[in-house]
């Protein structure tokens, strides 16, 4: 396997030698050519097909360069890339537009329609052919399906609801007006023959999202449904998230449409200003607009797209079904631009443009593919997307659950090499994915290893910007970029998003903690390298900055900006967070093992930490990680040095950073800073994000927060132990906010905790585990710790008391016998 810095300078090498070879075979294509073309500038070919044909007598021998002409390309049929197209390094093969983003690949057609104005400002026109039509494009703009409710601008959750954040709004929210739902009675009733509709639901713990085909309705008026599998957690739809779309008599706003295929009659309700007679009108046919198909004995190598932009690719909710390991995300494999068992193959200066799947998909085998300086936005579900075979991870699980310990493969590393490896995503604008599909991310790494992704300005997403499924292989780069608005339209989530539910994994910390106690290495032999983040900017305003969740072990986290919801830690190994500014935040170690080997240190903090289901029972010194020490806080607040107890800051300062200049987001500090002192060191803040003059000019950038610094040096008193609550010999308190994701619970949830349980103490006994989160006493909702502590009271003569909890992040109910 080779280091990181020889795969960059062979992508550096790649780059160079298909740079500066320019002479070669020409052939040219445009719209206006013609079957008989010669691919000359004068006389050029109709199709993209004529020239790949032409081409491949060339290919090899000299360099090649298909020139595209101004215009739209309706390929009729996924164009395909073999073996038989393949260049070399000295003669590399172009697909290249002759003005860059003028040459449009569309996977779809344009109708010729005469339109007849129908009733209620909607018009109807005859489709001519057998189509089915599941995207409509006017003038160049994608527009809806007849839905309920309807589509708002502004609005966050499909389009429709702005997405609540806290408990209370949350609570309110999932109790849906009557007749408000899309699927009350009162809704379905009016709708004559749904069948073909969709049911689009965020899953019931905002943490994605799930859709369903209408089969029709039943005897009793309710809808048939299939779907529901694309998420690997799944769970009832969202009590208010969630809307149907293709239903004719929902047809009732601007910009909607519908096709009744029987009648071959197309709907639409046009926008204020619209002449339909004059309007352009689009349809999708085709999923994949380009394919590369090789394999590793025989790759596809050294061909280049440059300049092209693609449009019209097909939706693909329902055939995102394969599970992606013990992740909460299925996959479908597919793109705009798909790449199987390629080689040195670049998508350069290229737009993606409303495509209805993922943009680009690097599927299984595939070797230095390079995808620089792109403009991907409005796709429907990933915008890059690096998936590998599970069948090369060893003792894979497939499904949120335990491991089989006795009969763990304890081999290091995958099985073959059957994935993505040595890829670059370099310079691009990658905004609004997720249109249709919100457990996507604009990069989505799985099975994978050494993806760097650099540069990139990355923002205006339903969930995470960048997201890590697991810990196979590793290697990963993250550096320069700049990670921001995100996580619109989920929860529990952060601008960069990973799980590391790998071999060594398990629900219950109690198991991992003994088997990698005895087998230390347990934890990395999924993971060839470590992951790394660097110089990046991140800012979350839905969740954390960067979330390491479940499992994420073996980072490297250095020289970030945070600036808004801090970084979080859960459970994992071997993570070194150092030389990071959080602003306006903290540090938030969520549910560790006992022997995490974490380090957190030189580190610019403004609050006290914020962990979730640690131990913090003040008579049991248990220290977190291995080193919590040398940071500089900004603040130094009540709860900042009860944390002591656990081996944290011993050597910690509060103190003014001396920012140079916080405003303009440079955290840099004076030399006379304090930080310095503690090992902090001053790195460069300003080049983050895509470095192409063009994509400068458009890219947004995040809003710097108006920090907040009140230090006080006055000394704080410990917290006293008499003031902590107790009960059954354990330790319980009340989460809010972020501390509820420990628990695997949604925002929106309300109960208590058992933060500590005693072995062989009372609730220990009875059953009852640290990590419980408690929702209901014998059916009695506990919102909080009163209504918990007093319904217990009244339940001090009954033999028996059932809890309904969730442990390990999974609902069950408890039995407790309170008495013999």
């Amino acid at each position: 396997m080779k280091t990181k810095a020889a795969r960059i300078n062979l992508i550096t090498l790649l780059l160079l030698t298909t740079v500066l070879t320019t002479k070669g075979k020409d052939i040219h294509v445009a719209p206006t050519g013609s079957q008989t073309g010669e691919g000359t500038r004068v006389n050029p070919f109709g199709t993209i097909k004529q020239a790949q044909l032409y081409a491949r007598s060339f290919v090899g021998k000299e360099p090649v360069t298909i020139y595209l002409s101004d215009g739209i390309y309706y390929l009729g049929e996924t164009l395909e890339f073999t073996p038989k197209d393949s260049g070399n390094k000295e003669f590399p093969v172009y697909y290249k537009a002759l003005n860059q983003g003028k040459a449009i690949l569309s996977g779809g057609q344009k109708l010729t329609l005469k339109w007849k104005t129908y009733k209620n400002g909607i018009w109807v026109a005859k489709v001519k052919g057998d189509l089915d039509i599941d995207q409509l494009f006017v003038n160049g703009i994608r527009r809806d399906m007849a839905r309920y409710p309807n589509s708002v601008a502004g609005k966050n959750v499909f389009n429709k609801w702005d997405l609540r954040h806290s408990w209370k709004d949350q609570e309110k929210g999932n109790k849906a007006e009557k007749g408000s739902d899309a699927l009350s009675p009162e809704r379905i009733a009016p709708w004559k023959n749904p069948e073909g509709a969709y049911v689009h639901a965020m899953h019931a713990y905002l943490w994605g999202d799930m859709h369903w085909l209408v089969k029709g309705k039943d005897a009793n008026g309710e809808l048939i449904l299939e779907g529901g599998w694309q998420n690997n957690r799944p769970s009832p739809m969202h009590k208010k998230y969630r809307f149907v779309e293709n239903v004719f008599e929902e047809l009732d706003a601007p910009g909607e449409w519908f096709f009744d295929k029987r009648s071959g009659k197309l709907y639409y309700y046009p926008l204020s200003g619209t002449d339909l007679e004059k309007a352009t009108v689009e349809v999708v046919s085709l999923r994949h607009l380009i394919e590369f198909n090789g394999s590793r004995e025989q790759s596809v190598h050294h061909v280049n797209l440059a300049g092209l932009t693609f449009k019209h690719a097909a939706r693909v909710f329902m055939d995102n079904k394969e599970q992606l390991l013990r992740s909460d995300w299925t996959v479908y494999r597919g793109g705009a631009v798909l790449f199987n068992g390629a080689e040195y193959c670049t998508v350069s200066r290229c737009e993606f443009d409303q495509v209805g799947g993922n943009g680009i998909f690097v599927n299984n085998y595939n070797r230095f593919i390079d995808i620089s300086s792109c403009y991907i936005h409005h796709s429907g579900a990933n915008g890059v997307a690096f998936v590998g075979d599970p069948d090369m991870v060893r003792s894979p699980v497939f499904r949120y659950g335990p491991q089989d310990y006795e009969n763990l493969d304890l081999t290091p590393g995958p099985k073959g090499d059957n994935y993505p490896a040595n890829c670059r995503v370099y310079d691009c604008i990658i905004t609004k994915t997720g249109r249709d599909e919100k457990q996507t991310a604009p990069v989505q790494i799985s099975m994978s290893f050494g993806i760097n992704v650099s540069h990139c300005s990355i923002y205006d997403v339903p969930r995470a910007g960048i997201n890590v499924s697991e810990g196979t292989f590793g290697g990963h780069v993250i550096e320069n970029c700049d990670v921001f608005n995100t996580v619109l339209e989920t929860g529990d989530h952060g601008s960069f998003n990973s799980w590391g539910r790998d071999r060594f994994w398990d629900p219950s910390n109690a198991n991992v903690d003994r088997e990698v106690a005895k087998n230390p290495r347990l934890p990395f032999l999924d993971m060839i390298e470590p992951n790394i983040l660097r110089h990046n900017r991140w800012r979350c305003d839905h969740g954390w900055d960067v979330d390491l969740d479940d499992g994420s072990s073996y980072y490297r986290i250095y020289n970030n900006v945070l600036l808004n919801g801090g970084l979080k830690l859960r459970e994992g190994f071997n993570r070194l967070v150092t030389n990071n500014v959080i602003v306006n935040n903290s540090f938030h170690p969520h549910v560790w093992y006992k022997e995490s080997g974490d380090i957190f240190k030189n580190n610019i903090v403004f609050t006290h930490y914020m962990p979730a289901a640690m131990t913090r029972n003040m008579t049991i010194d248990e220290k977190w990680g291995e080193t919590l020490d040398h940071n500089l806080f900004t603040s130094n607040n009540i709860d900042r040095l009860k944390f002591a107890i656990n081996g944290a800051d011993t050597n910690s300062i509060v103190a003014d950073p001396l920012f140079l200049d916080p405003e303009q987001g440079d955290f840099r500090v004076e030399f006379t800073s304090a930080a310095l002192g503690l090992g902090f060191e001053n790195f460069t803040m300003d080049n983050v994000g895509v470095v192409s003059p063009y994509l400068r000019a458009i890219a947004k950038t995040p809003v710097i927060p108006q920090i907040k610094i009140a230090p006080d040096t006055t000394p704080v008193e410990m917290e006293n132990p008499k003031d902590l609550v107790f009960w059954w010999e354990s330790r319980i308190e009340e989460p809010k906010a972020d501390e509820l994701s420990a628990y695997g619970v949604d925002f929106g949830m309300r109960g208590v905790a058992i933060t500590f349980a005693p072995k062989h103490k009372k609730a220990w006994s009875l059953g009852l585990r640290t990590g419980d989160f408690i929702t209901q006493v014998d059916g009695t909702a506990v919102s909080d710790m009163d209504s918990f502590l007093k319904t217990m009271g009244k339940k001090k003569k009954q033999n028996v008391v059932t809890f309904t909890l969730f442990r390990n992040q999974k609902p069950m109910t408890l039995e407790v016998k309170t008495k013999e």
